[in-house]
């Protein structure tokens, strides 16, 4: 048996209450809870994503659910220097 590393995404999942937070847990991972602004960070497998997205969303408790972005962001910036955001070249005039 070969270990294989499943695609994850994040879930956004702000809340009425925190009580009800353990909830979640049937759903994925709660990999972070914010007290104070009142949202929980949840991690899912990435192909039932939508399915998770509206059971999450039924939820009483629940106000917003929001997909992450994260596994569109380029580690590596490249689309904003080809878009011409980003220019190390202005950087190193600075110095």
């Amino acid at each position: 048996m070969a270990f294989e590393i499943k695609a994850r995404q994040a879930l956004i999942v702000y809340v009425n209450n925190l009580r009800s937070v353990r909830q979640l847990r049937h759903f994925g991972t709660v990999e972070y809870v914010s007290k104070k602004m009142r949202y929980v960070v949840l991690y899912t497998d990435q192909e039932n994503i939508k399915q998770t997205h509206q059971s999450v969303g039924q939820l009483k408790f629940v106000k917003k659910v929001l997909y992450s972005n994260w596994p569109l962001v380029d580690p590596n910036m490249s689309d904003l220097k080809e878009a011409g955001l980003y220019n190390q070249d202005i950087d190193k005039e600075d110095r």
